[in-house]
């Protein structure tokens, strides 16, 4: 009896260890409902797909929500970036009455002036005219004149780039940074804790040593311990002497200049002289600001010496990440553009992944009789994107956009052109990484200049290209079927 007694109260034991075990399940499920209710409430897809991956795992998928989702972090933790030296902010807003001026000079350009001033509403940064700018979309004509234009560098280099690769290119980069540090420049270089990744740490290395600033946009151990590993300072940003400009989609390695693994490379980047180079010194002081408390800029004023009316070219600088949720400027850009077009809209986007609202607005564009193309890669650099493209392009063929195929070999531009004036040129794409969990750079340029040469880029892009049709994706294989499904259920989490 005894035995059996003992037998039982063992049995009730664990009995108790499962349903304590089971009720602790549940309020985890609880805790992370009530999370995902009032963080997620912008967005309902988020909600749900976090919702069933705490159903299926828990309490797993509580502690994934807090390491890659956790939107209360990012809106609380990435507040300080928009609070930034006064001076800085000062000499942004001292444009911000050239886009009144400028359409009362030139009122016959009101769909330029309605655009900028929707995107210097929506967040855009200082409208300026007068700019001399330059369109590059093959890798070594870009990597040459910014190579060029650094080692031209008297006074300051200001630096932050997504990826630099540990290759000739990238260490050809660090070499030149380094030697400037040596002549007396001040070289700053920002880069982000997980797109540096394998970069060339000896180079930097070496740069520190000799003098060169240098900060990292979340640390590796950062990464390791928070949601931030999830939002990357996508941006590719160059400032030389306060006067010469770069932004774009091009980071620095021998892949971006058509040696990697994908073959040829093509981007797009933008050179700039004039005012429009202010907010790009004013978006890297804010960045370096976030990221590096311990080494301080010098006023801002002593890093500007832009030139006045070099040329005919108007811009403003759009740039939005997580700091900016629930009214990303970026997303608010793309929208802007694609409502607003008459005409035609082309658009050259690595990943073709938009949310409802730029589905709708492609879809309603293509209706309205814009001639509405895109052009997507058709080799793969990220499984589940590629096969989003897909999905993606069969819901907006559907409704008359033509989409094509890039053949010759990787296509990453992140290139828009709208109508006779308006191109933007950047590094966010049309997917959830870039419009809500990136921190992203874009320029808007109004130039008709300027949209000549992106359009005939990308007809000269189309010989190269392959269109794609209803009646190939409706006879894709069961397998090809499957990993759509997949890849479009994960398509908020990649």
């Amino acid at each position: 009896m005894l035995g059996e007694e003992s037998q039982v109260d063992e049995f009730l034991s664990y009995t108790n260890y499962i349903s304590d075990f089971v009720m602790f399940l549940v309020v985890v499920d609880i805790i992370g409902l009530f999370i995902l209710m009032f963080m997620e409430k912008y967005d309902p897809r988020i909600f749900i797909t976090w919702l069933i991956v705490l159903i299926l795992v828990p309490p797993a998928g509580l502690i994934l929500y807090m390491y890659m989702g956790s939107t209360i972090y990012n809106r609380r933790k990435f507040t300080p970036k928009n609070i930034t030296d006064r001076e800085m902010m000062n000499a942004v807003e001292a444009q911000s009455n050239i886009l009144e001026l400028d359409f009362a000079e030139h009122p016959g350009r009101a769909d330029v002036y309605r655009m900028a001033k929707s995107l210097d509403r929506a967040g855009a940064w200082s409208y300026s005219k007068g700019n001399d700018i330059t369109l590059f979309t093959e890798g070594r004509d870009k990597m040459d004149s910014l190579f060029e234009d650094l080692r031209s560098a008297k006074k300051t280099i200001l630096m932050e780039y997504y990826i630099i690769r540990n290759d000739r290119t990238g260490n050809e980069l660090m070499d030149i940074l380094t030697g400037k540090v040596r002549e007396g420049v001040e070289v700053r270089l920002l880069t982000d804790g997980f797109g540096i990744g394998k970069g060339p740490k000896q180079g930097i290395l070496d740069f520190k040593r000799a003098g060169g600033h240098y900060a990292m946009f979340h640390s590796s151990i950062t990464l390791m311990l928070s949601p931030k590993k999830n939002n990357r300072n996508h941006r590719k940003i160059a400032v030389i002497d306060g006067r010469i400009g770069y932004c774009g989609g091009f980071n620095i390695g021998d892949e971006y200049l058509g040696e990697g693994p994908l073959g040829h490379w093509r981007d797009a980047s933008a050179r700039v002289v004039g005012p429009g180079v202010l907010p790009l010194i004013g978006r890297f002081c804010a960045d370096w600001h976030y990221s590096s408390k311990r080494d301080p800029l010098r006023p801002v004023r002593e890093y500007v010496s832009m030139d006045l009316d070099v040329g005919a070219d108007r811009m403003q600088l759009v740039s939005g990440g997580p700091d900016t949720m629930p009214n990303n400027p970026v997303q608010m850009q793309y929208l802007s553009m694609i409502t607003g077009a008459r005409r035609r809209l082309y658009i050259t986007t690595p990943y073709l992944v938009p949310d409802d609202s730029i589905m709708v607005a492609l879809v309603n564009a293509a209706r309205s009789g814009v001639d509405v193309r895109i052009l997507i890669p058709d080799k793969k650099d990220h499984m589940f994107v590629y096969w989003n493209n897909m999905t993606y392009s069969y819901e907006l063929m559907k409704a008359g956009v033509r989409i094509w195929r890039y053949m010759d070999g990787f296509i990453h531009e992140k290139l828009i052109v709208m109508d006779e004036y308006c191109c933007s040129i950047g590094s966010a794409n049309l997917d959830n990484r870039s419009l809500v969990l990136n921190f992203e750079a874009n320029l808007m340029v109004y130039s008709r200049r300027i949209a000549d040469q992106a359009v005939s880029v990308f007809l000269g892009d189309l010989e190269r290209s392959r269109e794609y049709t209803l009646e190939e994706y409706e006879a894709r294989t069961t397998k090809m079927k499957v990993r759509m499904a997949v890849s479009r259920q994960l398509r908020l989490l990649a």
